[in-house]
């Protein structure tokens, strides 16, 4: 399978939101909400976890497939966020290129 970028992340998210917008605009408004949404996400994602062990999640297909789908609500309630604030793929880039940069001397 091919990689997929940010970039297309946010294309599909675009393109959810013009679908179904009737929910939340993208705004930095509701940015807010965005962020909590998807801390409820990540709350799930961490219950898989908890509830089966590590292993399971790697070895167990069925466990796997629901642990893999709760992180892609993550990352979809992550692009929105990016979109709600208006975040390029570029400003994005940048920040984790010198994020990453400063931890690799972080601990020299």
């Amino acid at each position: 399978m091919e990689e997929f970028t940010i970039n297309e992340m946010l294309e599909l998210q675009r393109k959810f939101q013009k679908e179904y917008n009737r929910w939340s605009s993208i705004c930095p408004e509701n940015g807010k909400n965005k962020l909590l949404w998807m801390v409820g996400e990540i709350g799930e994602v961490i219950d898989i976890v908890k509830k089966n062990g590590s292993q399971p999640v790697v070895e167990n297909a069925e466990l796997r497939a629901h642990f893999v789908e709760e992180l892609a609500d993550v990352l979809m309630y992550y692009n929105e966020i990016l979109l709600c604030y208006g975040i390029t793929s570029n400003e994005l880039k940048r920040a984790y290129i010198e994020k990453a940069e400063r931890n690799m001397t972080r601990w020299k």
